[in-house]
């Protein structure tokens, strides 16, 4: 008994070490195998890791459906618990913005959990059209419609609205406001707020939507029923969701002297996860708890129609669906000291997780095998392009990685990226004309290839060779 006790402990050990199987830090599907390979826990279904690379190949991004299926299942279930809780008397409704990961293996697990979408694109718009074609959805799914309003965004909203779709068109400007003057449907208002919360989109400018002053001498909008606000990405408090929504009652409490039919508050994306998982990060529970606490609170002191709520979180949702995996090619020294490495991967952060270039973004990262050697190196990565900025230092600090001299002849290091499932597909590109890493899904025990890997000849044919 005492020896499996021990066992048990140095397995929850290397767990701890490296953050896994902790739903604080949505690691909760992950553990170690007894052999220190990366493991991935679908109910009675497992999936080795190191056996997927061994198996598809590097680089490979690993998407697991029922992770992004847990996270939106989740979402709606607390904030119905929350709203009966309280005796709220809006609704709830998850719309998940599409422009976070377009990719089919993310979008239908929403619409089976009971998810809605947000647009921000005719493009977008069209694969909702797609998808009631081949019969995907409910016809009652609703649809809002964001961003800059073209000819033929614009078509294609009319076209599915005539077809008995609940499409929403956020208005963002006066002229938008002139040319949906004649829509039938429901509209919306898009509020460009003044205020500022601590994240990682805090601009001074937003270019999007009307200003207080000017939403509040609008009068009259035809049809509207939901004010619709976003106010940042990756908001690191709870208070950063508060502060605006409590403006925004404010706002929806204006409006609907003139506007009776006002009856939702679209509050946008904006929850974040613990990308680092390091600290104390807000929960979702605890972050909806406070939402439904402040809507009620201050409806019922002014005395005013308790809105249907709507958040769009879509890097909440989809984020911790996703693993980016590399193989570590060569080592070098970073200076003279010789005490840190650059680890040289087999892809392009550039290419893959632009985040790290472009936001500066830290991820999550351990090894997929050996993740039970106490034999570490101090490490930074490097990507495969040209590029000087191709790299990832986690804002200069360490990074924990086992020792390439200690490999057995013939065996590579393969490292893993958490929480890539958002943002990184629909912003990849072809630096240095890299192949995209392949994809697969894994799903109910079975692995389907999503996108092979890429030869030389067929991204060459992308640039017109």
């Amino acid at each position: 008994m005492k020896t499996t006790q021990k066992k048990k402990a140095k397995k929850n050990g290397f767990k701890r070490f490296w953050k896994l199987g902790r739903e604080e830090f949505n690691t909760q599907f992950f553990d170690i195998t007894e052999g220190g390979d990366l493991l991935v826990k679908e109910g009675n279904h497992t999936y080795n890791v190191h056996s997927l690379l061994k198996k598809y190949g590097s680089p490979l991004e690993v998407v697991f459906p029922f992770i992004l299926e847990s996270r939106v299942r989740n979402l709606i279930d607390i904030f119905d618990a929350y709203i009966k809780l309280y005796g709220y008397k809006g609704k709830f409704f998850y719309h998940y913005a599409m422009k976070v990961n377009q990719n089919k293996e993310f979008v239908l697990p929403v619409v089976s959990e009971g998810g809605h979408f947000d647009v921000a694109s005719v493009n977008e718009l069209w694969l909702v059209k797609r998808m009631l074609e081949q019969n995907r959805f409910s016809p009652k799914i609703r649809v809002t419609c964001n961003g800059p309003k073209t000819e033929a965004y614009i078509a294609l909203i009319e076209e599915l609205r005539a077809k008995g779709l609940t499409i929403i068109p956020i208005i963002e400007d006066h002229n938008e406001l002139e040319r949906f003057k004649n829509f039938k449907g429901e509209t919306g208002i898009r509020l460009n707020m003044n205020v500022r919360v601590q994240s990682h989109w805090d601009k001074r400018f937003n270019r999007y939507g009307f200003r207080e002053d000017e939403i509040l001498k609008l009068g009259k909008i035809r049809n509207l029923s939901v004010l619709h606000y976003h106010i940042s990405s990756q908001i690191e408090k709870v208070e950063g969701l508060i502060v605006p929504l409590k403006r925004a009652l404010y706002i929806y409490e204006k409006l609907r002297e003139k506007n009776p039919n006002l009856d939702t508050i679209d509050m946008g994306g904006g929850a974040g996860i613990p990308y680092e998982k390091k600290g104390k990060f807000y929960t979702g529970k605890s972050a909806i708890n406070r939402i439904v606490r402040t809507a009620k609170t201050y409806c019922e002191k002014s005395g005013i129609k308790h809105p249907n709520l709507i958040v769009e979180w879509g890097r909440f949702v989809a984020a911790p669906a996703q693993l980016t995996l590399y193989k570590i090619i060569s080592e070098k020294t970073v200076s003279e000291e010789g005490k840190r490495k650059w680890y040289i991967i087999d892809g392009s952060f550039m290419n893959d997780l632009l985040d790290t270039w472009a936001l500066k973004q830290k991820w999550h990262v351990t090894p997929v095998n050996n993740m039970k050697t106490r034999k570490l190196q101090r490490v930074w990565f490097a990507g495969s392009s040209c590029d000087s900025d191709d790299k990832y230092t986690a804002g200069g600090g360490d990074i924990s990685m086992p020792r390439l001299e200690d490999l057995e002849n013939g065996d590579s290091q393969f490292v893993a990226f958490y929480d890539t499932g958002a943002y990184q597909d629909p912003l990849a590109s072809h630096h240095c004309l890299l192949s995209s890493p392949a994809k697969i899904i894994c799903q109910d025990g079975e692995i389907k290839v999503a996108r092979k890997r890429e030869t030389s000849e067929e991204v060459g044919k992308q640039f017109g060779w």
